[in-house]
Formats: C-alpha cells, structure tokens, sequence
C-alpha cells in the first residue's frame, strides 16, 4: 500500500472515530470519561476499526483532540457536544446520508435546482458530490431529480452551508417523458 493510501486510510479512521465519539456523546447528552470509553470502544469494535492496544487510551486522546479543536466541552470529568461540535456532526452525517427510500412512491418527483456563481465553485462541487452519492439524478447540469421526499436533508444542507437563496426545492406532479427515470429508479410498477 502506497504512502497515499495509508494516509487517507487513516485519515478516515481517525475521522470514523471521531464522530462515533461525538455520536456517543449527543446521545447521552453528557458522557462522563468513564463512560465514554466503552461505549466508543463497542461501536468502535463493531465497525472494525478499534486498535486492540490501549483503546481506553485511544479513545481519551481522541476525545480530548476533540475537545482541543472545541467540539466537546469538558467540566467535571464529563464531555459536553458543543454547538460547533453538532454542525460537524450532522455534516459528517450528511456525507454519509443516504436519502431515506419509502415502500410506495407518492408519483412526485423532487427537483433541486441551484445556481451557485462561478466564486462558490468548492462548494457547487461538493454539493453535486453529496447528490450524486445519495442517488439524485443529474436532470440538466444544476438540476437534480429525485423521486422521494428529501425536503428535510435540502433544508439543513441549505442552512448548514448558507445556500438558502442559491437553491430551490421543487415537488412535481410530472416531469415530460420521464420513462428513463422511472427506469432508473426502477419504478416501472408504480
């Protein structure tokens, strides 16, 4: 394995780690240190990343380098999600989302349209990378389509990143010939 690929494999580990942590903490609210460490170490271990030496260790710096960067509080041997600590939370679960598939389609298509000037590029990227990986379908060059309700995951993505003016949720009743996206989103029977 080249240098590269080991730094980005570990990159992603440390990353993964790191919003178990902040996961374990928002659910509990606060987490006291002697807590924390199991619960991580368990979730940890189940998606087969823990390091086997140390993980107590592990987990405590790994908290602690949270705290540092001011994702987490820490008062009175307990971590606290901080504010900023949230916003990097529900990003980093964005980037993993997969917008949610109901049983039956309710025969509406969803189209995100955005027009984010040329300035703004990093971000027009990103968002195309966040809609293509979540299985939105590339219509014209800023309009994506989606046959299924993902109003909730567009409204933070707008919050989140500012974008509110720049993008538009549409629902609609039908879109010309759509053959080839009942196709794609295998919705032939429906």
């Amino acid at each position: 394995m080249g240098e590269i690929e080991q730094r980005n494999k570990k990159r992603v580990r440390r990353t993964r780690t790191h919003k178990v942590i902040l996961e374990s903490i928002k659910l509990a609210g606060i987490l006291s240190v002697a807590l924390l460490a199991p619960n991580a170490i368990q979730a940890l271990e189940e998606l087969g990343f823990m390091p086997k030496k140390r993980q107590k260790e592990y987990i405590s710096s790994s908290a602690a380098k949270l705290a540092k960067k001011g994702l987490l509080n820490f008062k009175n041997d307990h971590y606290e999600l901080t504010k900023e600590g949230e916003k990097i939370l529900e990003w980093w679960n964005i980037n993993d989302y997969g917008f949610k598939k109901p049983k039956r389609w309710d025969k509406k298509w969803r189209m995100i349209i955005f027009d984010i000037p040329e300035r703004k590029r990093k971000m027009r990227n990103k968002i195309s990378e966040i809609f293509e990986r979540a299985g939105l379908y590339r219509l014209q060059e800023s309009v994506w389509v989606y046959p299924y309700d993902c109003e909730d995951i567009i409204g933070l993505l707008k919050t989140e990143l500012g974008i509110g003016k720049e993008v538009l949720y549409v629902i609609a009743d039908e879109i010309e010939d759509d053959k080839y996206l009942r196709a794609h989103y295998d919705l032939y029977n429906t």
